[in-house]
């Protein structure tokens, strides 16, 4: 393991900071302003292109098992009801058993894709779609629908907490730039345009190993400025065994910048609490760090997010 010595965190962020970052990071993401956002960058070409980087054909989940108990961090877990069992029903020979599932998708607990009508900031959504088009029946605009043909491009797998020789980053450390280029060096591998980046801040063994918490009040995640990196690659997704969020927020007046910076300026769609306790080891193993990755969000036409299980195809 190549440990980086940390330097001092990049600092918290005004308010007037932030505008002025978000609005360089919308000018710059100007190309993924259409319904599809970042998306665009995943062109035929590009996904034919990481076909290749399946080698032994192993795949492995990125996502953690859905969570029907409550905790600190998932006061509404999913609910799950079983019908059709044997002792239900005596007569005759052939009987199903049936579920139904309901969920909070955008928990602190459960694997799920945020899509782009879900970040509403000052009154609109990604590419000044209207507040409006989220009512009670659903979103008409900028729904989960947009990736329904399913997310396929190369991942790339950033271990911050393997850089810094840690098992994971403490509830409120920052990832920064600086983390970023260091684990790409570290890992012998570079985030290129129309990527899908995911960065493991050690959240879920955090959790395996310590028992959960009220992470909507403590989590490691990236810092706003992080965003100056994914802007420079011109990355397709990013995702994150947290909420890719720090808390408490490292940016004055506004809660969750990260979400406002990746979803809303810069048209990504965003895979929170995902899990890479399995997919990490594989890579190390191997000795690299990108993969086939395939996402594949149910079709649920005017939400603004999805379960998902995303997977990595080496």
């Amino acid at each position: 393991m190549v440990t980086h010595a940390r330097p001092a965190g990049p600092p918290p962020l005004t308010e007037d900071e932030f505008g002025v970052l978000y609005r360089r990071l919308r000018s710059r993401a100007a190309w993924a302003a259409g319904d599809r956002g970042a998306l665009d960058a995943l062109t035929p070409a590009r996904v034919l292109a990481a076909t290749r980087e399946v080698r032994t054909g192993r795949t492995v989940t990125l996502a953690a098992p859905v969570e029907t108990l409550p905790g600190p961090d998932n006061p509404e877990p999913a609910r799950h009801r079983m019908s059709g069992q044997p002792d239900e029903d005596a007569q005759g020979r052939l009987h199903f058993a049936r579920d139904s599932f309901a969920m909070n998708v955008h928990g602190d607990a459960d694997s799920h894709i945020d899509a782009l009508c879900h970040v509403i900031y000052d009154g609109t959504l990604h590419g000044g779609v209207s507040a409006s088009s989220v009512t009670a029946g659903g979103a008409t605009a900028l729904s989960i629908e947009a990736a329904r043909d399913g997310i396929v491009g190369r991942g790339v797998l950033l271990d911050i907490p393997r850089l810094r020789g840690v098992p994971w980053l403490d509830p409120g450390d920052h990832v920064s730039v600086d983390d970023l280029t260091a684990a790409e060096t570290a890992q012998r591998v570079r985030v290129t345009e129309g990527d899908l980046l995911f960065v493991r801040v050690g959240h879920r063994r955090r959790r395996a190993e310590l028992g959960a918490w009220h992470a909507a009040d403590a989590r490691a995640g990236l810092h706003p400025s992080a965003l100056e990196f994914l802007a420079d690659r011109r990355v397709a997704v990013l995702g994150g065994d947290g909420n890719n969020d720090t808390a408490p927020s490292s940016t004055e007046g506004v809660d969750f910048p990260v979400h406002v910076l990746a979803v809303h300026a810069m048209g990504l769609h965003l895979l929170d609490y995902l899990q890479f306790e399995d997919l990490a080891p594989v890579c190390e193993a191997e000795g690299r760090w990108s993969f086939l990755c395939v996402i594949a969000p149910l079709r649920l036409p005017d939400a603004t997010g999805s379960p998902v299980n995303p997977t990595a195809v080496l």
